[in-house]
């Protein structure tokens, strides 16, 4: 199979690292998201990745329980940063050279985010993974990996999810649910079609930038999406 694209972000929630625990990171699952990724890596396309922090602390949550929200949001955006060293670890063990870059500067750990730097890396043929969102509190790292695909000129940005697409509602809650193969941004706005948030939405909508919503736990699906086979759900203009 041919790629499609030459440049794609893929956005991973922090439970997709979870696996079937109810907490922090699963081997097993770090080994089969790395093996996904080597699949298109493989094929010359040029990889970054955004991955959440929900597995290990959610900021809007504890905003809700009294916390201040701009504190609970930087332990979430900290919280990022140890997923994104947990899978650089496992795509490097996997023969990928990686870097993290850090929208929070800890030299210790990560680069800090440069972005002709990142876009050097993805040139030189490097996984650049996005950690700690965009730096700064209320904005989600879907909103993140929206504006990182933007910046370094990503055709395509891959969402990674536990279900198979877009649904018109909760397929959990609701088992009518009807499934939506293709959806434009505002379709997603004025339903309220909880893909991602409303910012990161209206930001890839102002720079038709597509969405594929997909099912992670089928094994090459990835590859598919990167390949321009029809899975899951496009979002787009």
């Amino acid at each position: 199979m041919t790629p499609r694209y030459k440049r794609v972000l893929l956005k991973l929630s922090g439970e997709a690292l979870m696996g079937d625990q109810g907490f922090g990171i699963s081997p097993d699952m770090l080994q089969y998201v790395s093996e996904e990724v080597r699949s298109i890596v493989n094929k010359d396309v040029g990889v970054a990745i955004v991955v959440g922090g929900g597995n290990i602390f959610r900021g809007i949550a504890a905003s809700s329980y009294g916390m201040d929200r701009a504190s609970a949001d930087h332990m979430g955006m900290l919280a990022t940063v140890i997923n994104s060293l947990a899978l650089m670890d496992a795509l490097e063990k996997r023969g990928m050279p990686t870097r993290t870059q850090s929208a929070i500067s800890m030299h210790e750990v990560a680069e800090p985010y440069i972005l002709r730097r990142a876009v050097r890396h993805l040139e030189k043929g490097r996984v650049v993974i996005f950690a700690a969102g965009t730096g700064n509190p209320y904005f989600t790292t879907d909103t993140a990996a929206v504006l990182r695909a933007q910046e370094i000129h990503a055709e395509i940005l891959l969402k990674a999810t536990k279900v198979d697409g877009v649904y018109d509602s909760d397929p959990v809650k609701n088992t009518n649910a009807v499934f939506l193969k293709d959806v434009t941004y505002m379709e997603v706005l004025e339903r309220q079609l909880r893909v991602m948030d409303m910012t990161a939405i209206s930001l890839a909508m102002d720079n038709k930038l597509p969405l594929s919503v997909f099912n992670l736990n089928q094994p090459g699906n990835i590859q598919k999406v990167v390949c321009g086979e029809s899975v899951g759900t496009l979002i787009h203009n």
